[in-house]
């Protein structure tokens, strides 16, 4: 059972922070750099940039079973796309399994630990009566009441053994720098096993012996740890070390409330890279869930985050992953950077779409930069610059069918697509003022609408009823193309409504 004490009593983190900060990202690779793992590396990156400590990576790759190496590669691929660059490491946790046995053994030697000889089946069996009496289970301790005579025997039948902790009785109290004075009944925490019968050390034994050789001074990790951690300062205290500093970060949730899924966001965070998410927004947005800087701002600078960043604008409560936020941050991203900055970017996309040719580089480069322009402010991602940019950078574009059937479908639009071409040709500069006296003079000596000429030119010549100002689509399409579209278009049947 845990008690928490109310906001107002958490510690004003910051100003209790010393120098020689040393923080950790240490995640498992049995599973990609997800959503909260990259905020959790973020949080501890900001922490330590703030205070001007040392940010460690280790990779807690003990379970070899579930353990790959392109699950760590993708690890640091998304750390250095986020350029969350460690100060240390990366380290792997498997090749201090021999300082972990150590730790164990010092902790035998303490009497804070005890061999355990109950094999599996004897456990089990225990277990299923105490379920079939409606009993809670909890290890009994059968092997700390044995003989020295009794123990001695066991280890000359060589038989094997796990190490359990010895939990000791009363309470186990931390101040968690966002839950506040957090408090545990050690009742409620079984013997726990630290190494294991065949001399692996266990999750809770590596990461405090490695913590303590990393000399770490804070955790800064998810709310799923906080059961963790009374364990861990257990073990901590035993082997007379004075237990860091804990900060436990509020989960991330879906938009429905519950805990984050596949289906909501907890993917890969380079499936947003591949998405054309910009990594600065990436940073802005994560620095967000579950932290403020104290007012309503919403875009900050790396150095800003890393200036305004404390314990105290942590919430408890979870932070909801909100996918239309984070496009909305990219947007105001793509049209914060400058065309030098972004067009590397948009070159990649172009590239991996097709798109691209050398000469958008050399003299059409000028012509580059116009597009991007035009298609920037309506841009949530580096794909839309693809997406939106095909119908200028090739004829092999898709036309909407219901844009088609609604604005293409009169039989009178070949002939109005037709006239505008011969206007537009006469327009003379071809830029958007001309251009668009020259369809709204042929809309006033036709007796239609500009509307009944703009819509179908835009269909015509974006394949989509919606996009940039029809007449700076014109300017940056060009005279060429703009005019063959719209003869081709004066020369095709009219498209059938059903």
């Amino acid at each position: 059972m845990r008690r928490w004490q109310e906001k107002d009593d958490v510690p004003t983190a910051d100003r209790n922070v010393t120098s020689n900060v040393r923080v950790r990202f240490a995640p498992s690779p049995t599973g990609f750099l997800h959503v909260g793992g990259a905020r959790t590396a973020l949080f501890n990156w900001l922490f330590a940039r703030k205070h001007g400590g040392r940010f460690v990576l280790r990779i807690e790759d003990t379970d070899v079973e579930r353990s790959s190496q392109e699950v760590i590669q993708a690890i640091i691929e998304g750390m250095m796309w986020l350029e969350l660059t460690p100060d240390e490491g990366p380290f792997f946790q498997s090749n201090y399994g021999e300082q972990h046995r150590a730790t164990a053994r010092q902790l035998l030697e303490s009497e804070h630990a005890f061999r355990c000889f109950c094999t599996r089946e004897a456990l089990d069996a225990r277990r299923q009566l105490a379920e079939s009496e409606g009993r809670v289970w909890r290890y009994d301790r059968a092997c700390l009441s044995l003989t020295e005579q009794e123990k001695q025997r066991f280890l000359r039948q060589g038989g094997p053994y796990a190490v359990r902790f010895l939990v000791p009785q009363g309470t186990t109290s931390f101040n968690d720098f966002v839950h506040g004075v957090t408090e545990f009944d050690n009742k409620e925490i079984e013997d726990f096993i630290l190494l294991r019968s065949d001399g692996s050390p266990t999750y809770h034994l590596s990461v405090v012996s490695d913590d303590i050789r990393m000399r770490i001074t804070h955790i800064i990790r998810g709310d799923d740890h906080l059961s963790n951690t009374p364990k861990q300062i257990l073990l901590y205290r035993a082997l007379g070390i004075e237990p860091p500093t804990f900060a436990h970060l509020p989960m991330i949730l879906g938009p429905d409330k519950k805990r984050l899924s596949k289906r909501h966001g907890a993917v890969s965070v380079l499936e947003y890279r591949d998405m054309g998410i910009l990594p600065e927004a990436m940073f802005n947005f994560l620095a967000l869930l579950g932290w403020s800087p104290g007012d309503d701002r919403q875009l900050l600078s790396r150095q800003e985050l890393i200036e305004l960043f404390s314990f105290e604008g942590i919430s408890r409560a979870g932070a909801v992953f909100d996918l239309q936020k984070l496009l909305w941050l990219d947007s105001q991203y793509i049209n914060r950077l400058s065309v030098e900055e972004l067009l590397p970017r948009v070159r990649e996309v172009l590239r991996r779409d097709g798109l691209w040719s050398d000469d958008l580089d050399g003299p059409r480069r000028p012509w580059l930069v116009s597009l991007i322009e035009l298609l920037r402010p309506r841009s949530r991602t580096l794909w839309d610059f693809a997406t939106d940019g095909r119908a200028f950078l090739t004829e092999d574009f898709r036309v909407d069918s219901e844009a088609a059937r609604k604005y293409l479908g009169e039989e009178d639009t070949g002939q109005r697509m037709a006239a505008l071409a011969e206007a537009l040709e006469k327009a003379g500069d071809w830029n958007p003022e001309p251009l668009e006296r020259a369809l709204r003079d042929l809309a006033d000596s036709l007796g239609v609408s500009a509307a009944r000429l703009i819509h179908p030119a835009r269909v015509t010549l974006t394949g989509k009823a919606v996009s940039p100002g029809i007449f700076e689509v014109m300017a940056v399409l060009g005279r060429e193309r703009t005019l063959y579209r719209l003869r081709r278009a004066a020369t095709a049947a009219p498209i059938s409504i059903h």
